[in-house]
């Protein structure tokens, strides 16, 4: 057997310094004198052997180092190659995984692309982010991200022990790069690492994310946004029906985390009855923490509605690191705050209000962003969401940053 890639493109892969992984990683067909084989390559950082598995036939093939010590290759002589396992062993254990690189289908369409490109794609939270999906019969996540100017980025998790080196990702032509991973599914934390060209590391959340985890943590996690079943139908088809501008409105503002607290003793629980983690308000008040959402459903409706309003305007519930500023500097914009819950919880509360005649108004912050490292500042390695001139692109009396509204991506981003 011998290997069809030279040494220079092992060692991108080993370096994090290929934009398309795809080239060398995974299966790759070759046809000679008649016959068909497949040859199969894996980078598995730390491990001591690997084999590849075709189940259906049952049979086992022990991949060799190339070059690299954890660098594998086999070739394997089979007309047709279907969704193959890696059996690995490293750290004295073992397992059997899909091959991430051997599912190429991209999920982004031209289209797709060219509408992101020009600001156009409405509805762009439904590709980009984190989507739990299924590729040629196998579950998993599909993850995309947009940072045109980096040289490299990885998924890193739990379920990789946060290695870059690991699920590295493939660059399209737009600055878009993409991976879906088998077997991953909802619940999984998760963070972008984005090399900049000379190497620099930046661990970031996602800015598509639908979910993030409670303060002082960071990371993404991954959620399900379908699978709430909504009963709020009676007052939608009210809304669709009725002129708001002929119907008398009187509102009730509100920040959730500061209206009513409850007691740290207490322990919420989730909708099944599953104990919740006790989200502490501030060390200024001891033993308090935040309701949540659907504690506030319980609470805040009745009360609502006793005084005769007909909506609540909410302070801004997109995730943020800091609880002093009311949620008005803001990381995670496609993510309520998890401070009060999931987005299931949400989902939730704005039902329950609907249900009792109660329209629910969201604030949203498209002014500013903060520079927390974690967030949208210097995203890529290059002021990619805000502008690079501070003249234009800092709230100097905020500390915090100004969105390039010039830049389509960007917009797009925001609406």
């Amino acid at each position: 057997m011998y290997s069809r890639i030279n040494p220079e493109q092992i060692d991108q892969i080993v370096g994090n310094q290929h934009h398309d992984p795809f080239e060398v990683l995974g299966s790759h067909k070759f046809e000679q004198d008649g016959k068909v084989s497949w040859v199969v390559r894996a980078y598995l950082p730390n491990a001591e052997a690997a084999w590849v598995l075709l189940p259906t036939e049952r049979k086992s093939y022990l991949m060799q180092s190339v070059h690299h010590p954890h660098f594998f290759e086999v070739e394997i002589e089979t007309p047709r190659l279907a969704n193959y396992q890696l059996r690995i062993k490293k750290g004295g254990r073992e397992w059997v995984s899909y091959d991430p690189y051997h599912f190429r289908s991209a999920k982004l369409t031209e289209f797709d692309l060219h509408l992101f490109a020009e600001g156009n794609h409405h509805r762009i939270y439904q590709k980009l982010g984190a989507h739990p999906t299924e590729i040629d019969g196998v579950e998993g996540v599909y993850f995309a991200v947009w940072a045109p100017n980096a040289r490299n980025v990885s998924v890193i998790g739990d379920f990789n022990d946060w290695d870059g080196r690991q699920h590295q990702m493939r660059k399209g032509a737009t600055g878009i790069w993409e991976l879906f991973i088998p077997e991953l599914g909802v619940g999984e934390s998760y963070k972008y690492e984005i090399k900049n060209s000379e190497g620099h590391i930046y661990e970031k959340s996602d800015p598509y994310g639908f979910q993030q985890e409670v303060r002082p943590k960071t990371a993404s996690i991954v959620t399900n946004l379908d699978d709430y079943q909504w009963h709020d139908h009676h007052w939608m088809e009210h809304r669709r029906h009725t002129d708001p501008l002929r119907q008398p409105i009187s509102v009730y503002e509100l920040h959730l985390g500061s209206w009513l607290h409850g007691s740290s003793g207490e322990i919420p629980q989730g909708a099944n009855g599953e104990t919740l983690t006790v989200v502490t308000v501030s060390d200024l008040k001891p033993g308090a923490r935040f309701l949540t959402y659907r504690e506030l459903a319980q609470k805040l409706i009745p009360y609502i509605k006793q005084l005769g309003f007909t909506h609540i305007e909410i302070l801004p519930l997109a995730e943020h690191p800091f609880d002093g500023s009311w949620g008005y500097q803001v990381t995670g914009y496609y993510a309520c705050t998890s401070r009060y819950g999931n987005p299931q919880d949400l989902m939730y509360f704005i039902d329950q209000c609907h249900q009792n005649g109660i329209g629910v108004i969201l604030d949203w912050v498209p002014g500013h962003f903060p520079k927390d490292a974690h967030g949208l500042a210097f995203f890529d390695g290059t002021h990619l969401y805000e502008y690079a001139d501070p003249r234009k692109g800092e709230h100097q009396e905020w500390g915090t940053l100004v969105f390039n509204y010039g830049r389509n991506e960007v917009r797009n981003f925001l609406v």
